[in-house]
């Protein structure tokens, strides 16, 4: 099971001077730790908290720190923590699923972009307001810079602005819009919508764009497939995926 073995296999390992480095530049001028910090993030992004009720989980442990504090930790750092982590995974599955769906933005209808591998794991979302054949490129491009390669098989709807696109991007790539084909990228967008009921929507295609990247990654990094396997391999899945977590997060280098 691949999906797993990714959780399994051995973490890269940090040097410890190296590391230090990056810790002391990237939390420079924040005065909570970096296991703090990376804890609220983790708990917005992991779960389905607001801003509030991380705060309160905080307090209970007797860290008084402020949502709006928190809001700025994820913000500044939860795409670092995001790009850190793809990098290390490298390259997913090589054939992508892709799917749009509509969300309302400030009354506005937008489209959201996702594409994931044959796991379910997502490779990369995109907030934008068309759905043509301009975003469908759009949106290719974006995926074959992150991943600097075609894939060897596509799997979409019956949206023609992916065919256009596809004939002109990657034109030798096998394409393929069979019903039920494409329901690994529908049934993906389920955690987003949960999300976007419990936030009340979201306020702009930035924050919409900022949030469900790193959303995303951290999705992709905790779902260890739990009615997949045995209780003691899932919990060793599990201490993997954390020790992955507070080596990216430099938790483990700075606490």
């Amino acid at each position: 099971m691949r999906s797993l073995q990714r959780v399994l296999s051995t973490p890269r390992q940090i040097g410890q001077t190296t590391g230090m480095k990056d810790a002391k530049h990237l939390y420079h001028g924040y005065r909570f730790p970096t296991t703090i910090i990376s804890h609220a993030v983790w708990l917005y992004h992991r779960f389905c908290p607001s801003l509030r009720d991380v705060e309160d989980l905080l307090a209970e442990r007797g860290i008084a720190v402020s949502y709006e504090s928190i809001r700025q930790w994820c913000n500044r750092f939860g795409p670092e923590y995001a790009r850190k982590m793809k990098k290390r995974h490298g390259q997913l599955g090589d054939t992508w699923y892709l799917d749009d769906v509509i969300i309302k933005i400030s009354g506005e209808l937008h489209y959201l972009w996702r594409a994931v591998d044959r796991d379910r794991y997502t490779m990369d979302i995109l907030v934008q307001k068309r759905r043509n054949k301009a975003a469908a490129k759009r949106f290719f491009l974006m995926l074959l810079k992150g991943h600097h390669r075609a894939p060897w098989r596509l799997m979409t709807d019956k949206l023609k602005s992916y065919s256009a696109s596809r004939r002109e991007i990657m034109p030798s790539v096998t394409h393929s819009t069979e019903q039920y084909e494409n329901n690994r990228a529908e049934v993906s967008h389920e955690p987003t919508r949960l999300r976007e009921r419990q936030m009340r929507r979201f306020k702009s295609a930035g924050q919409a764009q900022r949030f469900l990247s790193v959303y995303g990654v951290v999705g992709n990094l905790f779902s260890l497939g739990r009615h997949l396997t045995r209780a003691i391999h899932y919990r060793e899945f599990r201490s993997r995926a954390f020790y992955e977590w507070r080596e990216v997060t430099c938790a483990q280098i700075m606490a």
